[in-house]
């Protein structure tokens, strides 16, 4: 339950980041001055904790999702299998957010 409860919580974090990641968007292919004020924000602490919290949803609720297809198709349906393939995709979100905060610090 657990799993499933996080994976509604990535979706809401990355629907959340539209705007973030539309203004990103603009302001690299815009004028020199917006580029800058981007690429400094980008820099910024805030800016990191933000890039980490939305690639910690994206990784998350991708492994999660390839689970639930998976589930969806009728493989691993038991009860222990749910939670040892929970256990598998906390732990593989885990190591790769681990990951993506030594490569973006």
């Amino acid at each position: 339950m657990l799993a499933s409860l996080a994976h509604r919580a990535s979706g809401m974090m990355l629907v959340l980041f539209i705007p973030v990641y539309l203004w990103l968007l603009h302001a690299m292919t815009g004028a020199p001055e917006d580029f800058a004020a981007a690429r400094a924000w980008l820099h910024l602490p805030l800016g990191r904790i933000v890039l980490w919290l939305v690639g910690a949803s994206l990784i998350y609720h991708i492994v999660n999702g390839v689970r639930f297809l998976c589930l969806d198709a009728g493989w691993g349906e038991s009860r222990e299998m749910m939670r040892f393939t929970a256990r598998v995709t906390i732990g593989i979100g885990v190591v790769a957010v681990t990951i993506l905060g030594v490569a973006l610090w």
